[in-house]
């Protein structure tokens, strides 16, 4: 890939594109927590919400263009981007896919599963895309930067934003969090600041149950950061209590210019 001042830049031997000026390592953010994430989004754990979020899509965002493009900003393995794309039905030259993470470890797990979309390692306040090309920008579970997502986005496009809720993982968090101020948690403060920068369009609560082997349960763990403050002997203390289900509980909010 060469960019418009002549830089050029070499798909990695992983099949994605490195635009991070110097290596960056997000403490926590490793390899072993990204392939457990990955476990349980081929679990189907999030498959209620990437429902929610074709729906949206399908619906909600007037293309008038001939190609529906997509990025998901913070993809991180890239399993909820994958399979939002190949939900829709759409043939490659009607919708892209795009993802883009600050982690190389996600990216690459992603362009090792999903080899049809473009996966980049890349810094969301410094995003290397041009104006206005994207129809629909996804930010799950992952920071924002408003100002980009609106540069980036086409002016009939939206933004879907997914948060979580007061009970989401309310399992592990009454187990990792309990009798301190983490065992409650509110988003209002992060939808509020939503609503600052987009005109809101859609509010939506999804929220069940999902139920777990013991197997699938340590990969919960290990890839949730509500364990990340704890030590391995009480993350062991809570692998043996025999916890069969989980609350998924999360916001999602839609967003357009304007």
């Amino acid at each position: 890939m060469i960019c418009s001042t002549g830089h050029c830049f070499d798909l990695s031997k992983y099949g994605y594109i490195h635009l991070l000026p110097r290596p960056v390592k997000p403490a926590k953010y490793d390899k072993a927590m990204f392939e457990s994430r990955h476990v349980i989004c081929r679990s189907g754990f999030f498959s209620e919400l990437v429902e929610q979020i074709r729906d949206i899509v399908r619906n909600g965002i007037g293309n008038t263009h001939k190609r529906i493009n997509v990025l998901d900003a913070g993809c991180g393995e890239g399993s909820h981007l994958a399979d939002l794309v190949k939900g829709l039905g759409l043939t490659d030259a009607e919708v892209l896919g795009v993802g883009m993470d600050i982690s190389k470890y996600g990216i690459r797990i992603a362009s090792r599963e999903y080899p049809g979309l473009i996966w980049c390692v890349a810094d969301l306040a410094q995003s290397p895309f041009m104006d206005q090309q994207f129809d629909v920008i996804l930010n799950i579970f992952s920071p924002s930067n408003y100002s980009e997502f609106a540069r980036m986005l086409h002016d009939d496009g939206v933004l879907i934003k997914i948060v979580p809720g007061r009970d989401y993982l309310k399992e592990l968090r009454n187990i990792f969090y309990g009798q301190t101020d983490k065992q409650s948690y509110s988003n209002e403060r992060v939808v509020t600041h939503f609503r600052q920068h987009f005109r809101l369009v859609d509010t939506r609560q999804i929220r069940y149950s999902r139920r777990l082997n013991p197997t699938d349960l340590k990969h919960l763990i290990y890839m949730t950061p509500l364990s990340w403050g704890t030590t391995e002997k009480n993350i062991q203390r809570v692998l043996q209590m025999g916890i069969s289900s989980v609350t998924i509980d999360v916001t999602m909010v839609v967003g357009k210019k304007g």
